[in-house]
């Protein structure tokens, strides 16, 4: 997951997909960290993309570095606990100035049977581990 988690940082802005009924959906973030041995992002519990999730938490996330294309596909797990909200914020400290753990909104998911796969456009592909 170290490798993961270092190519989405290297990524900077990666893009996440949900559905709306039968409307895909995509958006860029920004934060992921490791909690707790998953793989974990945040959001709003305002926002659009969390009601998606909760409708439905098939998710894919992609990003490119310059050099792989990277593709995460699994399922959106909420695992909102205000230690995983104050390790985000103290992941990325900008964080604190949207949200506070324990503040109501803050949610904080991780994908679950995910399978994370890089390729390069010449069509080479190896599987990350999440």
């Amino acid at each position: 997951m170290k490798e993961l988690i270092e190519l989405l940082n290297k990524i900077g802005t990666f893009y996440l997909a949900t559905t709306d009924g039968d409307q895909p959906h995509v958006r860029p973030l920004g934060f992921v960290m490791d909690y707790e041995g998953q793989l974990a992002f945040c959001t709003g519990n305002f926002k659009d993309m969390y009601r998606q999730m909760v409708a439905n938490p098939k998710i894919e996330i992609s990003g490119y570095d310059g050099e792989y294309i990277l593709r995460l596909t699994g399922t959106a797990k909420f695992i909102t606990t205000e230690d995983a909200q104050k390790k985000a914020i103290e992941t990325m400290p900008i964080l604190g100035t949207m949200y506070a753990a324990g503040d109501g909104k803050f949610e904080i998911f991780a994908l679950e049977n995910g399978t994370a796969t890089c390729s390069t456009m010449s069509g080479e592909s190896k599987q990350l581990t999440i």
